[in-house]
């Protein structure tokens, strides 16, 4: 494989990784091991969980769906370069042994530090645990390194979601972190949810507050060795790697693509015209790997001093804008060019501009249809979760609503300028440049992606799922006319109007049910 700066950079280096198991991580893990084949170590930060060891949880990654790839490539000899490391960045000291620690201390060159807690709904004490001290202790860690090179911090673009004009800076901190850690520690989840409009101020919740107090963190260390901090907003599929489309991810498009398949989500509130914010997980990967190098590379340009903190945005929103108006006539097409076998209903997805019609049709398409394919699926002796996954659905919608329904305008500037200066090879490796990425292109990718990793149907069943598909659309029209049938009787059955001057009326009907 041709040499480059960033493969030549982490040759013989070993990498420390929080969050390994999760999206970002593995695909770090991936990517490192199948591009840069004279890496280190990989030291994976794990916790023991459900009664399986970190050496048996190590084996399940090993199985992830993102080393297909690698397997093809007859890459699985570089396997036995991971090697787990106990804990968790929600313990002291990240719940490392005194060895495991003393290794890490001796080996250690670059920490990508990515685990966090994404739940936009849980308390303040789990997210201060988990995004705040958890980055204090991967900091602390970092500080006894006696050969680190660089630690990248990965953030959120949504940090900062109180401004919609967003630059590649630090912004000044939402609160004094020794208070809210001292809170956390000694109030209840009862009292800090009281507590909790007062402390967030204009952060939309406990993620986004305790993710902008965390990057203060890294911050503070700046001076003392190379850091980076990057901040993608909603991480999707793979546009090129390892595989177009590939995904483990049910946030964002992912998941409505998931559901809008099945044939069980109908409807979607969104509103097309609106900027989302979406930038796909290889570019992410990528830029995270690149700010590693980087950081470093400023350091020997700066006599052997770490230079100041680097910012970068890891966005689409002032670059390559996506709005779901540029697919809207096309995503039902991709939904019944890619069916599923699976499905349980004709696919077929309609964006909502308001949550009081979204609602409404929710209701109709979701609520009714729901109840009784949980019936039958009770009935037949199986787990019903259609009614719980839309009541969820239902009772999250007030808390995002502000983002399904914002744009915000992220700055990329300084990444664009990074990937500039980039050496030609490692622009082709670590490509950052989303300037060619087509949006139609890449959803036809996605929704075959979701297929096959997130609803596990195999490419070779396409056919027989498209035979089913057909069948489903017959299904499909025949309810339709049923209904409209019954609308049609029904009007004429309490108006006592003839049937010539309801007809008449139908077409009313149709237009708002259309509505919703």
């Amino acid at each position: 494989m041709a040499s480059s700066p960033i493969t030549d950079f982490y040759a013989g280096r070993n990498v420390f990784i929080t969050g390994a198991t999760g999206f970002v991580g593995v695909t770090i893990v991936e990517k490192l091991l199948r591009d840069v084949p004279n890496v280190g170590t990989l030291y994976l930060l794990m916790r023991a969980k459900k009664g399986k060891s970190v050496e048996q949880r190590l084996e399940e990654l090993k199985k992830n769906s993102v080393f297909d790839r690698f397997k093809e490539l007859q890459l699985e000899s570089r396997l036995s370069k991971i090697v787990p490391i106990e804990g968790d960045v929600g313990l002291e000291h990240l719940g490392i042994s005194s060895k495991d620690r003393e290794t890490l201390i001796d080996n250690v060159n670059v920490v990508f530090h990515s685990a966090a807690t994404l739940d936009f709904f849980q308390s303040l004490k789990e997210t201060t645990n988990i995004n705040l001290r958890g980055t204090r202790r991967v900091v602390e860690l970092c500080k006894q390194l006696r050969h680190l090179d660089a630690l990248v911090h990965v953030s959120s673009a949504y940090v900062n979601a109180y401004i919609t004009d967003v630059e590649e800076k630090l912004y000044p901190s939402p609160d004094d972190p020794e208070k809210i850690i001292q809170l956390a520690d000694t109030l209840n989840d009862e009292a800090l949810k009281e507590l909790e409009p007062k402390l967030l101020k204009d952060h939309p919740n406990t993620y986004t507050f305790t993710k902008h107090l965390a990057e203060h963190e890294v911050a503070n260390a700046a001076s003392q060795f190379p850091c980076g901090i990057v901040r993608p907003s909603m991480i999707t599929a793979a546009w090129k790697e390892p595989i177009p489309g590939w995904t483990i991810s049910k946030n964002g498009p992912q998941g409505f693509f998931m559901g809008a398949s099945k044939g069980i989500l109908r409807r979607l509130p969104l509103d097309p015209t609106i900027i989302m914010d979406y930038i796909p997980i290889d570019v992410v990967v990528n830029g995270i790997i690149t700010t590693g190098y980087y950081v470093n590379s400023l350091k020997t340009k700066n006599a052997g001093r770490p230079a100041e903190l680097q910012i970068f945005h890891l966005t689409s929103s002032t670059y390559k804008p996506f709005r779901f108006e540029f697919l809207k006539d096309k995503i039902n097409s991709y939904l019944h060019d890619y069916p599923l076998n699976s499905a349980v209903w004709y696919p077929n997805l309609r964006l909502v501009k308001s949550l009081m019609l979204f609602r409404l049709g929710a209701i109709l398409f979701h609520f009714i249809p729901g109840f009784f394919l949980d019936l039958v699926t009770k009935i037949g002796g199986g787990r019903p979760i259609l009614m719980r996954l839309h009541k969820n659905v239902w009772n999250s919608l007030n808390t995002l609503e502000r983002f399904i329904f914002t744009e915000w305008h992220f700055d990329s500037k300084r990444l664009l300028a990074l990937s500039k200066t980039m050496d030609s090879a490692d622009k082709k490796k670590f490509g950052i440049d989303i300037g060619e990425l087509t949006w139609d292109e890449y959803f036809a990718n996605t929704i075959q992606g979701v297929r096959q990793y997130l609803s596990k149907e195999s490419p070779k069943n396409l056919e027989k799922a498209r035979r089913k598909d057909k069948i489903l659309l017959g299904l499909h029209v025949a309810l339709q006319l049923a209904f409209y049938y019954g609308v049609f009787k029904l009007i004429v059955g309490l108006t006592g109007v003839s049937s010539a001057k309801a007809a008449l009326i139908l077409p009313l009907f149709y237009y708002l049910f259309g509505l919703i």
